[in-house]
């Protein structure tokens, strides 16, 4: 019997109500030998009075040493296993603006990117343009034309769009065009099997017409491609856990994935203390709560410590207000999906700091919320992530005994 069985056994319709916060990348390094990490740096208050009350551990978002991508990292704490439920980043970016992804199309999420009069890039996030001024270079866009396939161009946030090619005999296997730093040209794309060498074609042309398209653009004069994909069929939540679930996300790609997973997307919370509210305003409505925060990420991949540091006390802020609601009956719990150390300033493979609240929670030793106390005295120890939603269940008693 598999986990997805096992866990569909034994659901209750009685029980508690779950609520994910996901600080996005939340998992750091010191910057010096010792030193805390930017979590540990951060004054939390909130945080570490959740800890002492709670369980601690900390998450495998995939397996260790394993770097994993943000799709990946929320399949993990979803309870879905990511090396079983591949899905594209393309497909995620059009889920989450609520595009209507066929069985025709391959989806891609693109970056604008800035390139010197050689080609190299010089940028690889155009400056993270505002959103407002993405939106018009991506109409310009809207003028490619290939023949025999419908291509849709549609802005996302910042310097992020996806694009969409639909039509017969497409694959979603093709490599990323980003070469993932600055000073190199951007890839060709490269199809992975002979299914999808029509579309690492018609990706050449669209690349191709665009770059010329893009001339004179003073940030976005290229772009990069990745996470070329098709859409996958996944169990739903409801389905898997018995919950009613919702997704409360500002980043449309984390409400794509919320929603490919049956979650249905509340309010359009633009911050941290919007989430909040939505959340509080649709307690009654739901049984599971997904709240995702991700300025902790972006400030991670910037290579910004005292950035990153800051946005982890905007999230402790909000505690207060998330714990309050939090029942006799109720779970809360507070991760990551990866660790992003702005001493790296990328996604890394260390585990993630975690914690479960609950008065069913075996209270352990830690004090703070953070890496060391977590990984030497949580009583979690160290977990993959697909086993988070499965403690969550147990701890908002929602899981029945197996076996006589």
């Amino acid at each position: 019997m598999e986990l997805h069985e096992l866990i569909q056994s034994l659901k209750t319709d009685e029980g508690g109500k779950i609520v994910m916060v996901v600080s996005d990348g939340i998992g750091g390094l010191p910057l010096q030998p010792g030193g805390p990490t930017e979590l540990e740096a951060a004054s939390t208050p909130n945080l570490d009075q959740l800890a002492a009350k709670g369980v601690s551990g900390m998450s495998l978002p995939i397996l260790p040493g394993i770097t994993p991508g943000s799709g990946p990292g929320h399949l993990g704490l979803f309870g879905y296993d990511p090396l079983v439920f591949q899905i594209g980043r393309g497909v995620l970016e059009a889920a989450g603006i609520a595009f209507p992804v066929g069985p025709n199309d391959v989806c891609i999420r693109c970056n604008f990117c800035t390139i010197d009069e050689n080609g190299l890039i010089t940028d690889r996030r155009a400056g993270r343009i505002p959103t407002e001024e993405s939106v018009e270079v991506v109409k310009l866009l809207e003028n490619v034309k290939i023949p025999g396939v419908e291509v849709f161009v549609k802005p996302v946030k910042e310097h992020r769009f996806v694009v969409v090619f639909r039509g017969k005999g497409l694959g979603g296997n093709v490599a990323d065009t980003d070469p993932q730093k600055v000073g190199a040209k951007p890839l060709d794309p490269v199809a992975k099997d002979a299914e999808s060498e029509k579309t690492a074609q018609v990706a050449k042309e669209f690349f191709n017409q665009a770059v010329e398209i893009l001339k004179g653009q003073p940030k976005a004069n290229c772009l990069t491609m990745r996470g070329f994909a098709k859409k996958p069929s996944l169990p739903t939540y409801k389905e898997l856990y018995g919950l009613d679930a919702a997704a409360i996300a500002v980043y449309p790609m984390y409400k794509g994935l919320a929603s490919l997973v049956g979650m249905e997307l509340v309010g359009s919370p633009a911050s941290l203390q919007e989430e909040v509210e939505v959340l509080k305003e649709n307690w009654n409505k739901y049984d599971f709560f997904f709240l995702h925060f991700k300025y902790t990420d972006s400030r991670g991949e910037d290579g910004n410590f005292e950035e990153k540091r800051k946005m982890v006390e905007e999230l402790d802020k909000v505690m207060p207000e998330i714990a309050s609601l939090i029942g006799p009956n109720d779970c809360l719990i507070v991760t990551g999906d990866h660790s992003t150390p702005a001493k790296m300033a990328s996604h890394s493979f260390h585990p993630v700091p975690t914690m479960i609240v609950s008065d069913l929670a075996r209270t352990d030793s830690c004090q703070k919320f953070g890496e060391t106390e977590a990984n030497n005295f949580g009583g979690l120890g160290h977990f993959q992530a697909i086993h988070l939603m499965p403690l969550a269940m147990a701890h908002a008693n929602r899981l029945g005994k197996f076996g006589a």
